[in-house]
């Protein structure tokens, strides 16, 4: 862990917030080594912050001591270059169990992702997400998407948490963010961290930025981080000539080849790292891998997006 802030060292970042993949062997056991390259190129090429184990990295499918063994192997492999984060979810109790193993591991912060299986009311999402925060020293971030959904007035209670210090969107209704950003404002509660957690966030980073949330996820940034960097740069600057340019003919045909299967998008992210040449294997079960014509698309893809990047140099 570094002494500066999380919430400093995330307000005004670099480049997009990498959140790698987890990288298997053959076997279909954990591959440190591969895990190990695909942070440390991720930190090279331009990421801001690791976020490890999370959603694209298949939290909900490794094992507590394989969770533990890549928090510590990007804490490392990032040396306090970048802030590390580390995913927690599952039931109260579980979700804790994981944040003392990110603490253990030199993790800078959690990723609290939403509680298995149930849909509590807005009562228990804060008694749970509390609980997180009381249960260690790290800060925290709050996933909302799929069963946990807030109402603006139990982010402002959870803002107020000396360690709750942002609060991350996957559900992608606009208005109940906008909502939730001015009732926090209206609160008092300064420096307070938003986030887009859509999937392929960068195909909404627009709508998003207008209503002041800059900071997003990209898995794009784990197999074509040249594009993602690209496309962050415009975004940030104003250069809606680029960031349209990348939306148009990478992003949009991105998410509908994404939207072709369940879980693609871990499953074609994992692929697009292995085009890359580095192997870190197929997903695990319950996702499925994309078939060799869905990755062939991928590949070209990729190219033309390239390519893209070309054409606004010579513009």
């Amino acid at each position: 862990m570094t002494p500066a802030p999380l919430a400093a060292r995330l307000s005004v970042p670099s480049g997009p917030l990498f959140f790698p993949v987890t990288a298997y062997g053959p076997g279909g056991s954990l591959d440190l080594d591969v895990y190990r390259a695909h942070v440390r190129a991720g930190i090279e090429a331009g990421g801001a912050a690791v976020f490890a184990v999370c959603g694209t990295g298949e939290f909900h499918a490794v094992t507590p001591e394989e969770f533990r063994a890549c928090v510590a192997a990007a804490v490392e492999e990032a040396a306090g270059r970048v802030p590390v984060v580390a995913g927690a979810g599952y039931g109260t109790a579980l979700a804790i169990t994981y944040a003392k193993l990110a603490e253990e591991a030199g993790a800078d912060g959690l990723l609290a992702m939403p509680p298995y299986l149930v849909v509590a009311g807005q009562e228990g999402l804060r008694r749970h997400y509390t609980a997180l925060a009381d249960a260690t020293a790290l800060d925290v971030i709050v996933y909302q998407r799929d069963n946990a959904v807030f109402t603006p007035e139990t982010v402002v209670e959870l803002a107020r948490h000396p360690r709750i210090i942002g609060f991350k969107d996957g559900l992608g209704d606009l208005d109940l963010v906008q909502r939730t950003v001015s009732a926090v404002r209206a609160a008092g509660i300064e420096d307070f961290l938003y986030f887009n957690g859509l999937p392929t966030a960068e195909l909404t980073g627009l709508a998003y930025r207008g209503i002041g949330v800059t900071l997003y996820s990209s898995a794009v940034f784990c197999f074509a981080p040249d594009i993602a960097l690209a496309f962050y740069r415009a975004l940030g600057e104003g250069d809606d000539a680029t960031v349209n340019r990348l939306l148009d003919g990478f992003y949009r045909p991105f998410v509908e080849l994404r939207n072709q299967g369940r879980g693609f998008a871990v499953a074609l992210v994992k692929a697009g790292v292995r085009l890359t040449g580095l192997d870190v294997g197929e997903v695990r079960p319950p996702l499925h891998e994309p078939g060799p014509d869905q990755i062939k698309q991928l590949a070209e893809l990729v190219e033309h997006g390239r390519t893209l990047l070309t054409e606004g140099e010579s513009a």
